[in-house]
């Protein structure tokens, strides 16, 4: 199946003033449009053009880095458009979604809290992630385009620690980004279908 860019789900305009239109040019028309590219190439190279692209990025990680790196950020950034939103973020959550958090994360601070850290602390480029494993919600850090698929999970909740994800906005002020992704961007409605489809 081909990699195909999607359009984003907003205006270039939508997201701000937490993410430019600039960064969102950058980051979308070019990062993620060379990444299906990329990926398009090394799946044909590797006879593997005609999977999923969940199961293409299973079947690479591990045994070909090229088609990994790239697929997986084709997976992470298809979803991390559509984890954004224009009046997103805050601790207004969808009921399910929120008792889940508080049973399984210890209530909305401290997910907050944990999410942030998880960015702040992943060391270099990665992702910092909300996940379904075992039924239970958990969060963790992968680098460059590592994703919880690979782990064994399912994830509802990306964000972007790359540079190339908030330089233009925050420069190197990489926490003040996770706390506007939180408080401002998340479309909480996405990662309650991404839940819903992990549990059932």
């Amino acid at each position: 199946m081909a990699f195909e860019l999607p359009e984003l789900p907003y205006d270039y305009e939508a997201l701000q003033p937490f993410m430019s239109k600039e960064t969102l040019e950058f980051h979308h028309d070019k990062h993620h449009k060379a990444y299906v590219d990329n990926g398009n190439k090394l799946a044909a190279e590797a006879g593997l053009a005609d999977l999923s692209l969940e199961e293409v990025v299973k079947k690479s990680f591990g045994t070909n880095a090229g088609l990994f790196n790239n697929a997986a950020q084709h997976y992470n950034h298809v979803h991390f458009w559509k984890w954004m939103k224009k009046g997103g973020g805050g601790n207004k959550l969808p009921s399910k979604l929120e008792a889940a958090i508080n049973s399984d994360l210890g209530g909305y601070d401290k997910f907050k809290a944990d999410f942030v850290a998880a960015g702040t602390t992943q060391f270099g480029s990665g992702w910092a992630w909300v996940s379904v494993k075992n039924g239970k919600l958990e969060i963790s850090k992968t680098p460059n385009g590592e994703n919880p698929l690979v782990h064994g999970a399912t994830p509802i909740l990306g964000v972007d620690v790359w540079e190339h994800s908030y330089y233009i906005d925050y420069r190197n002020a990489r926490p003040k980004y996770l706390e506007a992704f939180v408080d401002s961007l998340i479309n909480w409605d996405y990662v309650l279908e991404r839940y819903e489809a992990a549990t059932k």
